[in-house]
């Protein structure tokens, strides 16, 4: 398996490159994907070489709270501006509903107990911030039925404990999560949870995600400016190293227009690049053969290995053990169905397809395009 996480040394030289050309940056923050503490000494590291190579920049950080303790002190000692602690719930009964496990250390915890044993280490980490003087937002995901009734409550205890800011987000269903089906909450709902919330904490509503691509400030509407740079950074990949590894995507289609191919009958890929001129238009650059069936687990291994500069797969379907084998090296299956250069369009730009073109098929041998046995693909 393959890993597409920057070093330490990689994330600095990229960013030393973007300052030289946007000598205005003033801001270095680290969320994610994942916790930033869950591999503490690269962060750490990075945000030590950072603060030595750019003194001036603005240092922040995103994080669940469960591993963060022992690094809050060298965090202040950085001059690290603010910390953003997800907060989801202080009532172990409700964050139980949300957490499925925790990790204390080496020790996995469930239900009632991981939920105390996070929401422990959540305010720990918050009174400890606040005493070296580290600004601290609380992020608060709202899950209807859930804890969106319960979320002025997260605000009033960590009012308490001197939290200065507070963003309530809206829950976003991610495939293959817990919460996958439910619908997020409406805007109703979050107008309500924010003014209840608004009582205890002042509410961050200008970046409703506090996500990495947002830009502008608080309370301030975004320039003309900001707006056209969004567009533009929209299109760049999430990592640098993504268009020089993994430029390309493979599809697979029947006649070249559409996506319209299981992924277990695909006898063979189509494999797009994007055109770098600008034009907003993918060139096809070959067709590679995919691995004979029958092979199992390893077909898809010898699949990964064919496919091992291409960022992502689409394809109208495809089972869950290929889509596994596929994830870990390093694959991203997309599914969907329709035309080729739309899909694209949202892969290349590191985006969910748009909702029209989600893939209606319904299990093997069932769906539209699929005229499989029923077997799998195996």
């Amino acid at each position: 398996m393959t890993s597409n996480v920057l070093t330490p040394g990689q994330a600095v030289a990229y960013l030393e490159s973007v300052v030289a050309k946007r000598p205005e940056i003033s801001v270095v923050g680290i969320a994610g994907p994942g916790d930033p503490f869950a591999n503490p000494e690269e962060t750490m590291q990075t945000l030590r070489l950072v603060r030595k190579i750019f003194p001036n920049l603005m240092l922040c950080v995103a994080t669940n709270g469960m591993g963060v303790g022992p690094y809050i002190d060298e965090l202040a000692e950085l001059n690290t501006s603010h910390v953003t602690i997800t907060m989801t719930a202080i009532d172990p009964e409700i964050g139980a509903k949300i957490y499925a496990w925790v990790r204390d250390g080496k020790r996995p915890l469930r239900g009632i107990e991981g939920a105390a044993a996070l929401q422990a280490k959540q305010i720990e980490a918050l009174v400890k911030l606040k005493q070296r003087g580290v600004v601290v937002k609380v992020n608060s995901i709202i899950i209807p039925g859930v804890n969106d009734e319960h979320i002025s409550e997260v605000a009033a205890k960590v009012s308490g404990l001197g939290a200065d800011l507070m963003n309530c987000m809206a829950l976003v269903p991610v495939k293959g999560a817990e919460f996958e089906n439910m619908a997020p909450p409406d805007t109703l709902t979050m107008a309500r949870v924010r003014l209840q919330s608004e009582r205890f904490l002042p509410q961050m509503t200008h970046c409703a995600r506090c996500r990495a691509d947002a830009v502008g400030f608080i309370g301030e509407e975004m320039t003309a400016e900001q707006h056209d740079a969004m567009k533009h950074f929209s299109g760049m990949s999430l990592n640098p190293l993504d268009d020089q590894v993994r430029p390309y995507v493979a599809v697979a289609t029947m006649e070249g227009a559409l996506v319209n191919q299981h992924l277990g009958e695909a006898e063979r890929l189509a494999i797009y690049e994007q055109d770098l001129a600008g034009t907003g238009r993918f060139k096809l650059v070959e067709t590679r053969k995919t691995p004979p069936e029958g092979g199992g687990d390893n077909r898809w291994a010898q699949l990964g290995e064919i496919l091992k500069d291409c960022r992502a797969i689409v394809v109208t379907a495809a089972g869950p053990t290929p889509q596994k084998v596929l994830t870990a090296a390093g694959l991203k299956v997309i599914e969907m169905e329709g035309i080729i250069d739309e899909g694209l369009k949202a892969v290349f730009a590191n985006q969910p397809v748009p909702a029209a073109l989600k893939r209606r098929f319904t299990s093997c041998g069932a769906g539209v395009t699929c005229k499989g046995t029923g077997n799998g693909c195996g």
